[in-house]
């Protein structure tokens, strides 16, 4: 009986740029990418122009990062500046040919209700029907959640995909919760992103170290990504000084 080929994984690494400047910064550093964070989409617009030209001349290509949430449980405040934020998003997301955002909704069942994790399911449809009109893929971030708490929504959501963050899933569990994602649902998993942190129960805790200075297990979650032939673009979301201290070593660990 012949075994399954395994598939080759091929990883492409980027950084978080918040404005043009970054961009240049991390072609120098001979990145493939950058992720942009919206958070202020009139101050974003008028930069637009600066990063158009930057694909020009460094040939990176864009990601985005959505907004923060606000108070994970306030059904009006989503309804009324979350959504219609987000859909305004995905309207400028073609302008610089970003095929992907990442997104921040919590659903941690130990800390968001029930009935709000409902709505974030629907809001999320709403979202992701305009995403596809428009060709982008809609990933959400694991912030504290295990896998359990993501498996309502992608089992709602069939078009619904993971941004991966090693970081997050070492806060506010005594494991770190990336390995359970990996194995349950490889599939889903489209974008990663990489920091560091040493553990914690608080969003202070969330330090967003260097991959190297804390305690997440990298070597591993490489090696597991690696088994389900993982192939996708991963964000070093550190300052730019942090990404050249680290970069050698997280090249060793895509290799």
């Amino acid at each position: 009986m012949k075994s399954k080929p395994v598939r080759k994984s091929r990883i492409a690494l980027g950084g978080t740029a918040r404005n043009p400047e970054d961009v240049a910064v991390l072609h120098d550093l001979g990145l493939e990418f950058a992720e942009i964070p919206i958070g202020d989409l009139n101050k974003f617009k008028k930069n637009i122009n600066k990063f158009l030209k930057l694909i020009e001349k460094t040939h990176l290509y864009y990601l985005c990062h959505g907004p923060r949430e606000g108070d994970p449980n306030d059904v009006s405040s989503l309804k009324r500046y979350y959504l219609p934020h987000v859909l305004d998003i995905l309207d400028i997301m073609p302008i610089l040919n970003m095929s992907l955002l990442t997104l921040h909704l919590w659903m941690d069942r130990r800390y968001v209700k029930a009935h709000v994790i409902a709505f974030k399911i629907e809001l999320l449809r709403t979202i992701i029907n305009k995403a596809r009109e428009k060709g982008i893929i809609i990933c959400l971030e694991n912030l504290s959640e295990d896998w359990h708490d993501l498996k309502p929504p992608f089992n709602e959501l069939p078009l619904l995909n993971l941004t991966l963050d090693a970081g997050h899933g070492q806060l506010l569990r005594k494991e770190n919760t990336t390995f359970g994602f990996i194995q349950v649902f490889p599939d889903r998993i489209k974008h990663i992103h990489l920091h560091d942190n040493l553990g914690g129960n608080t969003p202070e805790d969330d330090l967003h170290f260097p991959p190297g200075r804390g305690i997440v297990d990298f070597k591993n979650i490489f090696n597991a990504l690696s088994k389900i032939g993982y192939i996708g673009t991963a964000t070093l979301e550190l300052k730019l000084f942090e990404i050249k201290s680290c970069l050698g070593f997280v090249k060793k660990l895509v290799r």
